[in-house]
């Protein structure tokens, strides 16, 4: 354990000695070292992420099927409820819910102090274990921190929890997590799992990728053929059966994730990424280039305004999160369809306007009045920093490291932000020197170390504690993850390791004491058929492969050639840059080097 932070009270060994001559105590020393390992197990506290506090205390709490959860306030009722099931989950208990707070042994308490939202203090005592906070999210955390101690413990009639006293408190109120189902679709009871392991790990944001060139996902009663159309195929399979989720599903989920105080958040991509909606709907098609067939909404047609208008309105109703996101990335892989077309060559004249990226930023303005008329908060990834948006209204995800002026932009601008850099925290990057299926960039890879110690120190400390870092997000694209295999494979323990940088400040973390509390999750990973990698032992678990990358020579290049320019428009890597990884993945350009390569 991080031995700044924990403070034990139970180190008997200089009273054994003074109990003893010197020559009984040399004795003595080799049997006692033979049992301290036992000793360190059974009283070691493996919470992730690392709290800011805990304090060792004597004696331990009998957890029996006696116990009693109580609260102080009915509200408390369904953190009561979730802590009920996960202990019959956990133990096999049933252990009684009481609204009468004097039969309490688990005693949920409301309390009114000034504190940020998700801080708790959960103090175990032999006789009692008591959870205090300001709001029912923080009380919350306090069990999940309780529910993390006893999962590492013997299960039995009897189930020992070691007494101690956690004060809490997370780093950032954006802990977030974005899952690719356009790609590969995975399901809701998949979806419901990740739900549970984000819970485990203190996580709040699921951010639900939906709509992209490959499939349409989500339903949307007005305009059907989005899922019996634009819902065919995946990455892999452009006649795989349509598959998306109905409202009641998504109803369903957001109600799941709310339980566990996650907000889940819609993405519904534009003005690019719409081939998939416009396989089912064409008359709203942008037009099609090279490589880019129909990647585009028509800005010029203003039926697609009203189209997009009625989603967004469906979709509102499904997610009560104040806030959806629109994408508004990668719009320059398509945007050449527009040119020459004489519609949009009129709507650019009566606009004055000098270039398709005007054109881009009026439509993405135009769809996020939409969103804001609804009372919604505008989400969008870094290219959309540049546009003129509401600073109060829009948060912007920055995901390319390699540009780091977009960054720079969106904070010149007021905006929110959410820091989710390809490097370190997109999951679908291999995690280890040894893997073949997966990104690189330029040879760098996504360690679960890595992602541990995110955010870096070349990061402003008066940055990142600034009210406009909202806080951190991983994403996984999944065109190279088609099983559940392979996702779990890329998503533990790097989760484990974003909870933590997430929620832990950066002095207080201890990367050896991360491994060593990681250890004991590998066991409910076991438990739970998770296939994970396992960074202490990589052979452990073979890489999990769905689609074998082929391997190419590099191209030979011209003397003169430099390799690694950027596009003036984006900022992109371009072809160049990638040759030293030796990869080919299925898609041969564009996006594949960019946000979702």
């Amino acid at each position: 354990m991080n031995l700044l932070k924990i403070r034990d009270q139970q180190t008997n060994i200089p009273a054994i000695q003074n109990s003893c001559n010197s020559n009984q105590f040399v004795k003595l020393v080799p049997i006692l070292f033979l049992f301290f390992p036992i000793f360190l197990s059974a009283q070691n506290i493996n919470i992730i992420p690392l709290p800011k506090s805990i304090i060792k205390t004597n004696g331990q709490f009998q957890l029996n099927s006696n116990t009693i959860i109580g609260m102080n306030s009915n509200s408390l009722l369904p953190q009561a409820h979730y802590l009920q099931k996960e202990l019959q989950k956990t133990t096999g208990m049933f252990i009684e819910v009481d609204p009468n707070e004097v039969k309490a042994l688990i005693d949920l308490q409301l309390v009114k102090r000034d504190e940020l939202p998700g801080s708790y203090t959960l103090k175990i005592e032999p006789n009692k274990i008591i959870i205090t906070a300001s709001g029912n999210e923080g009380i919350f955390y306090g069990l999940v921190s309780l529910l993390q101690m006893l999962k590492t413990q013997p299960v039995g009639a009897i189930v020992n929890i070691p007494a101690c006293e956690i004060n809490d408190a997370p780093r950032f109120q954006w802990r977030g997590f974005m899952l690719d189902e356009s790609r590969h679709f995975f399901g809701k009871e998949k979806v419901k799992q990740l739900l549970d392991w984000m819970a485990f790990y203190k996580l709040n944001k699921f951010h639900w990728h939906l709509t992209d060139v490959d499939g349409w996902r989500i339903e949307i009663k007005k305009y059907p053929k989005l899922t019996s159309i634009g819902g065919i195929g995946n990455k892999t399979d452009s006649l795989a059966e349509a598959k998306y989720y109905t409202q009641a599903d998504i109803k369903e989920i957001v109600i799941y994730a709310a339980d566990r105080f996650i907000t889940v958040i819609p993405e519904i991509d534009m003005p690019g990424h719409a081939t998939a909606a416009n396989r089912a709907y064409p008359e709203y098609s942008g037009g099609s280039i090279n490589k880019y067939p129909n990647f585009t909404f028509d800005p010029a047609n203003e039926k697609t305004y009203q189209f997009l208008g009625d989603i967004l309105k469906e979709t509102n109703s499904l997610f009560p999160a104040g806030m959806i996101h629109l994408g508004g990335d990668e719009v320059a892989l398509g945007i050449q369809a527009w040119a020459g077309k004489p519609a949009i060559m009129d709507l650019m004249a009566k606009n004055r306007f000098t270039s398709l990226a005007d054109l881009e930023h009026y439509f993405f303005r135009r769809m996020a009045d939409t969103v804001i008329g609804m009372n919604d908060k505008i989400l969008c990834w870094d290219e959309a920093a540049e546009t003129d948006l509401p600073a109060n209204k829009t948060i912007v995800f920055w995901w390319r490291q390699n540009v780091p002026s977009q960054l720079q932009l969106a904070l010149q601008k007021k905006y929110q932000v959410v820091l989710c850099p390809r490097l370190p925290l997109y999951f679908d990057f291999v995690q280890d020197k040894s893997h073949v299926s997966g990104r690189k960039w330029v040879g760098t890879f996504n360690s679960v170390s890595s992602v541990y110690n995110f955010p870096y120190k070349e990061f402003p400390a008066d940055q990142l504690q600034s009210g406009q870092i909202l806080g951190i997000q991983a994403n996984i694209w999944t065109e190279l993850v088609g099983s559940e295999k392979r996702l779990d494979f890329m998503i533990f323990p790097r989760m484990a390791a974003l909870s933590e940088a997430a929620w832990t400040d950066s002095a207080a973390k201890d990367e050896n004491s991360f491994n060593e509390r990681l250890r004991s999750d590998f066991v409910l990973y076991d438990k739970a058929g998770i296939y994970y990698f396992n960074p202490l032992d990589p052979s452990m678990h073979p890489e999990a492969i769905d689609f074998a990358p082929k391997i190419i020579k590099p191209a030979v290049k011209e003397k003169h050639h430099k390799r690694g320019h950027k596009s003036r428009l984006s900022g992109r890597h371009t072809k160049g840059s990638h040759t030293k990884t030796k990869q080919h993945h299925p898609k041969a350009s564009g996006k594949r080097k960019t946000k979702h390569h």
